[in-house]
């Protein structure tokens, strides 16, 4: 199949589509760094829920996690990578494309309606 026949669905990077981890990186790109309570709450993940994905993301060499402390308690911050960020630039540029595949141009109107009178 050469690529002209290759639909956009076929370049779906699963590790970066699934909503969770799509909403995570996308904080992440935002925000030079996020702490685990303020992902867990901009995403209403629970902490497990959000801390497998994050596991996920680190795997894939998405996103770093810093451990230390604000005074008070221990914390956990994430940022994202510069694999991270293009992983997530190529997301958004297959939904851009898929985009426009689910809306077709319009046939163009026929010369003698435009701007004439009769």
């Amino acid at each position: 199949m050469s690529d002209a026949d290759r639909h956009p669905l076929a370049d779906l990077d699963e590790t970066v589509h699934q909503r969770a981890r799509l909403g995570i990186l996308a904080v992440l790109v935002e925000h030079e760094e996020a702490d685990f309570t303020r992902l867990k709450r901009a995403l209403g993940l629970t902490d497990g829920n959000l801390g497998r994905h994050l596991e996920v993301l680190v795997d894939a060499g998405h996103v770093e996690l810093r451990k230390g402390s604000d005074g008070r308690r221990a914390r956990t911050w994430a940022r994202i990578t510069p694999q991270g960020e293009r992983a997530l630039a190529a997301e958004v540029d297959l939904l851009r494309r898929l985009l426009r595949l689910s809306d077709p141009p319009r046939p163009a109107e026929p010369s003698h309606t435009r701007g004439e009178h009769r």
